[in-house]
């Protein structure tokens, strides 16, 4: 049963080392990540998984767009991609887990991920991660979510992934008058914990627009059907032209 979620953006710009000079510019996103996940902490989940865009980074094969990648405890991750030498990893890695953890890299988003979960003091909950390709349809996005709710008597998920990409005329997608109007629904869907209203984004626009957070976000839907949870959104803006969220739902 899902007993805590967090919702983060994931720009690899969250991790100082990569953003270098302009680092200040998202330290109240991360300082907002930083509660979050503390209710993630508080809530002593028997497993945390870490739910975000598989991205091109993810592996070939079956996950692809429309389908989903598996990453087993200690998974590895680096941004040497991105010019600087840091990696990091899902949780510590189990004996019978290291043959898996050092077949594939973990995407961006999940390495994101891994680097937030590293700053937080951390009970020894297993830690896994979940990809989701950016095409899933809803209806699967929510399947993948109830079954993970079904893994473990308490389970907590971080939720990765960002809102539109179109904001601005110099947004990486340009300017799209849809945009407003799709971040403002999500994140009072996300704010509200409004399971309904997160199934209800359309996954057409939500690709048209560059919004890389809408599978993850439905994931999470999915997960928190029956279990009564309540949601703060504790940050909403879109430096740079993305819409960025962070959510806390417990």
């Amino acid at each position: 049963m899902l007993v805590a979620a967090a919702v983060c953006p994931c720009p690899p710009l969250l991790v100082p080392e990569i953003a270098s000079g302009a680092a200040g510019e998202l330290e109240a996103a991360r300082d907002a990540c930083a509660d979050a996940l503390g209710v993630l902490a508080a809530s002593r989940p028997d497993l945390l998984v870490v739910v975000g865009p598989e991205g091109p980074a993810g592996p070939a094969g079956p996950a692809g767009q429309d389908g989903t990648g598996t990453y087993p405890r200690g998974s590895a991750g680096s941004f040497r991609g991105l010019g600087v030498g840091l990696g990091v990893s899902l949780g510590t890695t189990a004996e019978g887990d290291r043959a898996g953890a050092a077949g594939r890299g973990l995407p961006q988003s999940l390495a994101v991920g891994a680097w937030l979960l590293s700053r937080t003091p951390w009970a020894d909950a297993p830690v896994e991660g979940l990809g989701v390709g950016e095409r899933l349809a809803r209806g699967r996005c929510a399947d993948e979510g109830r079954k993970l709710a079904a893994r473990a008597e308490r389970v907590a998920l971080l939720v990765l992934g960002d809102g539109s990409a179109c904001r601005t005329l110099k947004a990486p997608g340009y300017l799209d008058e849809r945009a407003d109007g799709f971040d403002a629904a999500a994140a009072r869907a996300l704010g509200a914990a409004d399971t309904a209203a997160l199934l209800a984004l359309d996954e057409h626009v939500a690709y048209e627009l560059k919004a890389a957070g809408r599978a993850p976000w439905q994931v999470l839907a999915g997960a928190a059907e029956g279990a009564g949870l309540g949601g703060r959104l504790l940050y909403e803006e879109a430096p740079y032209g993305v819409g960025y969220f962070v959510a806390a739902w417990s």
